[in-house]
């Protein structure tokens, strides 16, 4: 975390003092400034709603002032809350889609918008977005791929200033709104696991603090400009340690999952092209990489067309593998 490692943060939110809550999390700004002095930083709590201009200019015109450049800029304001992962995109609520994006994505553009100029003089800096590979419905899903892409997009502008820009995006995060919803503390937290085993691969919001301290602290990661990266893949890259001393990492730890179900996926659409007699060597592919189907729509001798899907890790998870493939084939059949 950027505390540890002695830096001055000013902490950010719309709401400046709260109540501790019983299971001992913050619920205000103040009481994060407070974490950050506790561990050999210097906390400092704003009261700022990112998606007002005027508030994040006074913010940084605060910063410039006190400090008088800006080394580190963090987003990670988020719509969370909002998101409704159980309906497609045209059964859910347009109002608190675009309040998702309004807080998730306009938050982020408007920061980083003000706070470059107060980095461009020393010729460094790092932004990075917190952002989640995951995907939850369609404007959780447009949230978190905006994030990774508005660091695709300033990478190239931010370069010839020397300034970085990344997202980072954490595995199962095992935050205080987790804990709570599994009845846990972080003391006892793997009595969760006996309700979702993914809950072992788990990480404290420390982790993810401490690959952004990590990605601060090196002198060329401008060489990352432009990625996304996961914070188990910066753990092993920086040699940090999550604060209970283990190094979680979420791809690893959910890879044979994935291996098992998604060759249960691809089985069951070998087979089903196989039953309307076509040969599956020659008519289906998969690429594990990226949870990918593809299958051949032209004939031997003529240019290739495939139809071509993309499965997504929840539907390989959480889907029946036989429905997947009895949809993936109809539509196959529609177009050929």
């Amino acid at each position: 975390m950027l505390g540890e490692a002695g830096a001055t943060v000013y902490c950010t939110g719309r709401s400046i003092r709260g109540k501790t809550s019983t299971k001992g999390r913050p619920e205000s700004i103040d009481e994060t400034a407070e974490m950050v002095t506790a561990r050999g930083g210097i906390g400092i709590p704003a009261q700022v709603d990112h998606t007002v201009q005027d508030q994040v200019r006074a913010l940084f015109d605060r910063v410039a002032s006190e400090q008088g450049r800006l080394d580190v800029l963090v987003n990670n304001v988020n719509g969370d809350d909002l998101k409704d992962w159980k309906k497609p995109y045209w059964q859910q609520s347009l109002d608190r889609g675009l309040l998702m994006i309004e807080r998730g994505v306009h938050s982020h553009l408007i920061t980083s918008h003000i706070a470059i100029p107060l980095m461009l003089p020393q010729r460094q800096g790092l932004i990075v977005g917190i952002t989640d590979r995951g995907s939850a419905g369609f404007f959780y899903s447009f949230e978190k791929s905006s994030v990774m892409r508005i660091a695709e997009l300033l990478a190239p502008e931010l370069r010839p200033h020397g300034i970085t820009a990344v997202a980072v995006t954490p595995g199962f995060l095992r935050s205080e709104a987790m804990l709570e919803a599994f009845g846990v503390t972080e003391s006892n937290w793997r009595d969760a696991v006996k309700k979702d085993p993914y809950f072992a691969g788990s990480e404290t919001p420390y982790f993810v603090g401490r690959a952004v301290a990590a990605l601060a602290a090196d002198p060329k990661v401008i060489a990352k400009t432009g990625g996304v990266f996961g914070s188990g893949e910066l753990a092993e890259e920086y040699g940090f340690t999550d604060i209970d001393g283990r190094q979680p990492h979420w791809e690893r730890f959910i890879a044979p999952t994935l291996d098992e179900r998604w060759a249960q996926v691809v089985k069951r659409v070998r087979a089903e092209f196989k039953k309307h007699g076509l040969d599956p060597a020659t008519t289906v592919e998969d690429d594990r990489a990226s949870l990918t189907l593809r299958a051949r729509l032209s004939p031997e001798g003529e240019p290739t067309r495939w139809l071509k899907e993309e499965v997504g890790h929840p539907a390989v998870i959480y889907g029946n593998p036989k429905r997947i493939a009895t949809e993936f084939y109809e539509r196959y059949a529609q177009l050929r």
